[in-house]
């Protein structure tokens, strides 16, 4: 069973549609931080967009995702970037997100090759969650101008360190794992093409359009 949590009007095609409002074409209304009404082990994937920066407790979130999730299940989030002005400002938003993140929902973290950098938190520990998942990919989206091929990676990596507004949203694909894995397995899973939101496919397309025209 594929999952669209947080889906709004507009559930992506061939889901569960689930949301706190009874929106057209949603099929369970619940407020996902205290039970979503499935059994365990449901859904085969799971996506979020949009949607995990305005729940009230994302760790209540993430557990019941956890819970309904298979092993080897895949979680696709799409998040407002934390270091963006527009972002940080917004009262709705009570979560925040950025490369740190995935650190926080595992207790053994696994860094994907293919995948941006996940920088370490020597400073604080990082406390072990009610949950395991581990990052498959990340890929972050860039503001204009920096999403015009005007810097290569190196720059895009010191902007992004030094400064706020770079980054628009960020993308995380996550494995469920209740089980034993191996970083083998992981590396394989990063590597296979993994469903994106549609708001996401068309980003890309105006993107791709944008930049034939110049």
């Amino acid at each position: 069973m594929k999952i669209d949590i947080g889906c709004g009007p507009g559930k992506e095609s061939g889901y569960l549609g689930i949301d706190r409002t009874q929106y057209p074409g949603v099929d369970i209304v619940c407020d996902i931080c205290e039970e979503i009404p499935l059994p365990d082990n449901t859904a085969e994937f799971v996506m979020a967009s949009r949607v995990m920066p305005y729940v009230n407790d994302l760790f209540a979130a993430m557990s019941e995702i956890y819970r309904i999730s298979t092993h080897q299940a895949v979680v696709c989030i799409l998040a407002p970037y934390a270091h963006s002005f527009p972002h940080a400002s917004n009262p709705m938003f009570k979560q925040k997100f950025d490369e740190y993140t995935p650190r926080y929902f595992t207790g053994r973290f696994f860094q994907p090759y293919q995948s941006p950098l996940c920088p370490e938190t020597p400073d604080y520990p990082v406390p072990l969650p009610p949950f395991d998942f581990r990052l498959l990919r990340m890929e972050l989206f860039y503001q204009y101008p920096y999403d015009d091929n005007l810097y290569d990676a190196e720059e895009l990596e010191v902007l992004k360190t030094l400064q706020s507004n770079v980054i628009h949203e960020i993308m995380y694909h996550f494995a469920v794992i209740k089980r034993e894995i191996t970083d083998e397995e992981l590396e394989a899973m990063s590597r296979k093409v993994l469903p994106e939101p549609q708001a996401l496919l068309e980003r890309r397309l105006r993107l791709q359009n944008r930049k034939y025209m110049l």
